[in-house]
């Protein structure tokens, strides 16, 4: 497949846009660190929310998604859709304690709510931590699916992929900073969407599927349109549905997804005009993610069904992509080329859209760590801001120089997002509670990251097992939860905790509320030192979120009822989805 001369001019409009605005923003960005990292925080809500939208529309969703359903149905999904909880509880309940924060980065929150030097060598120790290694694993997927993407319409090989791609982004994400990333994005996800619109639309329109109704009633589908699990199948239901909702979203630390807000969502939050402007963004993203963007993909995915059975017949249809690069996960590509000149290539400029919007918010976001929280923080305090933006700027080369290296080394989407899973599990409970329990310190905080990641490389690299027990993919992650779990609340129990100074200074500025500081509040007022009492708003953040996700999987839900023709259970979804919002707009101004 090669792109006609139509589709290049649309490729390289594309890409000169986004180029433009990077340029045009290249001055303001390298006046500060701040404004390169933060865009002078004082961004709206609607260019943050979009923004988070399209650093999840990377290169590689459509492609897990893909394999998600060709191998395990649509109800497979189940194993992210079960992260909104985690999302709506960020935006409910963390997201206006992160911009009251006033930290520069998230990982800066660790010497704002611990104390010692163990809290400046978690401070450290985090940055490099996730803001390369775990990065950098991020990155490699999402080029990744590039690779995939560019073999089979462009007929590139991996490693011309990688240099072309990450030169191009590279470029991209060292100009305008923060700032460029925000306004390309709002450009990005237009056309990432439809670029998606398009490709369902045609990979219905293929002979062999015959449209919606017949891919509903080809039997190649028909075992994997249920929108939940066989519960005659305990196995299977327990892996992608009962887990995911009963463990998986509040334990596991996920990019994008993370308990308690972090990484590049926090970033968003602390770049906000305001506390309500965070809140109004974390919502935003929340509701696009999950109700608005995933069924182009499963359509295409599952339209790839009829069009290419199975891996043979992908084989057979690409005989020049390399063997180990043919998975599930390719399919999506796979479908794509059949769209007609011109179209192909806003296609194509929106999958680039997608790989270039989560690659320079990785690259901006890992790079904030490495320069706030390494650089500036332990080796140049006194650095000047043109020093710490082109420090900046070094580590958005060196991070991508990685990524393209771990890419070479990955073979499907699906390796990579287990494999992180597994690297996160158990962890995310504690960053839920440190915002609330004063128990929480920094030693718990390093233990909880020190096992879990133990675990993940006994598990996933080294294939062990738990007393011959932990040896499919759910009892790795509970056994990984319990045990991480246990290591941190352990230690938090069991060592000396924050000092006393930092609790208070802490609760002053944050307010969290809630029973969890009522000893801090106590001794402070046993020492004369009276602590401003806090209406907590915990238990209407609590309800609001469970409102929210309800209103949002029904939204998700109707609309995939409606596909089906199942237009009465569509219309009751819609329904209840109006009464959540309703009373989450009631309740809004309690918090």
């Amino acid at each position: 497949m090669r792109l006609e001369g139509i589709d290049w001019v649309v490729v390289l409009a594309f890409l000169g846009i986004t180029l433009a605005v990077g340029i045009a923003l290249a001055r303001r960005a390298g006046s500060s660190a701040r404004e390169y990292f933060l865009a002078g925080r004082g961004m709206p809500w609607w260019l943050l929310g979009v923004s988070m939208v399209a650093t999840t529309f990377s290169a590689d969703t459509p492609n897990l998604v893909t394999d998600i359903v060709r191998t395990g149905g649509v109800a497979g999904n189940w194993v992210w859709w079960s992260f909104l909880l985690t999302g709506m509880l960020t935006t409910f309940v963390y997201a206006r304690l992160w911009r009251r924060s006033g930290v520069d980065t998230d990982i800066g929150f660790y010497e704002l709510r611990y104390s010692g030097p163990l809290a400046s060598f978690l401070r450290g120790f985090r940055a490099v931590y996730l803001g390369a290694f775990f990065n950098v694993m991020i990155m490699a997927s999402v080029t990744l699916a590039a690779i995939k993407i560019s073999g089979v319409l462009l007929g590139l090989g991996p490693v011309e992929t990688v240099l072309i791609a990450g030169s191009v982004t590279v470029l991209y994400s060292m100009l305008g900073g923060l700032t460029g990333i925000l306004v390309t994005d709002f450009l990005l996800f237009f056309t990432a969407m439809a670029g998606s619109l398009a490709a369902a639309f045609y990979s219905l329109g293929r002979p062999e599927v015959g449209g919606l109704s017949g891919l509903l009633t080809n039997p190649a589908v028909q075992g994997k349109l249920s929108l939940l699990p066989d519960f005659s199948t305990p196995e299977v239901a327990v892996t992608i549905f009962i887990i995911p909702l009963a463990v998986q979203w509040w334990s596991v630390w996920y990019p994008g997804s993370e308990p308690g807000g972090g990484g590049y969502v926090a970033q968003r939050m602390l770049a906000a005009k305001d506390e309500g402007h965070a809140q109004g963004a974390s919502l935003l993203f929340n509701v696009a993610h999950y109700a608005l963007r995933p069924w182009p993909w499963i359509l295409v995915a599952l339209a790839s069904l009829i069009v290419f059975p199975d891996l043979d017949s992908l084989r057979l249809a690409f005989p020049d992509v390399a063997a180990q690069i043919v998975q599930h996960d390719m399919a999506y590509a796979a479908m794509l080329t059949f769209l007609p000149a011109g179209l192909l290539g806003l296609v194509v400029a929106s999958l680039m859209a997608a790989y270039m919007s989560t690659l320079s918010t990785h690259l901006n976001w890992g790079a904030s760590y490495l320069v706030h929280d390494v650089y500036h923080r332990f080796l140049r305090p006194d650095a000047s801001d043109t020093e710490l933006v082109r420090v900046g700027r070094l580590s958005t080369v060196v991070l991508m120089l990685g990524a393209g290296l771990g890419a070479l080394a990955l073979d499907n989407a699906l390796q990579a997002f287990r494999i992180l899973l597994q690297i996160g599990a158990g962890t995310g409970l504690l960053f839920m509670l440190r915002w609330f329990w004063w128990r929480v310190n920094a030693a718990s905080e390093l233990v909880a990251m020190i096992v879990s990641f133990v675990i993940a490389v006994y598990f996933e690299l080294l294939g062990g097992t738990l007393l011959g027990w932990a040896t499919l993919g759910w009892h790795k992650l509970v056994a990984a939860v319990a045990i991480t779990t246990l290591a941190w609340i352990s230690t938090a129990l069991l060592t000396t905790s924050t000092d006393e100074e930092t609790l208070e200074q802490f609760y002053r500025q944050i307010l969290p509320g809630g029973p969890g500081w009522e000893v801090v509040r106590r001794r402070a007022a046993a020492h004369g030192r009276s602590l401003p009492p806090v209406r907590s708003n915990l238990a209407s953040g609590i309800v609001c979120m469970f409102l929210g996700s309800l209103a949002v999987y029904s939204a998700l839900f109707a609309t995939g009822l409606i596909l089906y023709g199942r237009y009465p259970l569509a219309a009751l979804l819609l329904g209840l989805g109006g009464v959540s919002t309703y009373f989450i707009r009631r309740l809004w101004v309690r918090l």
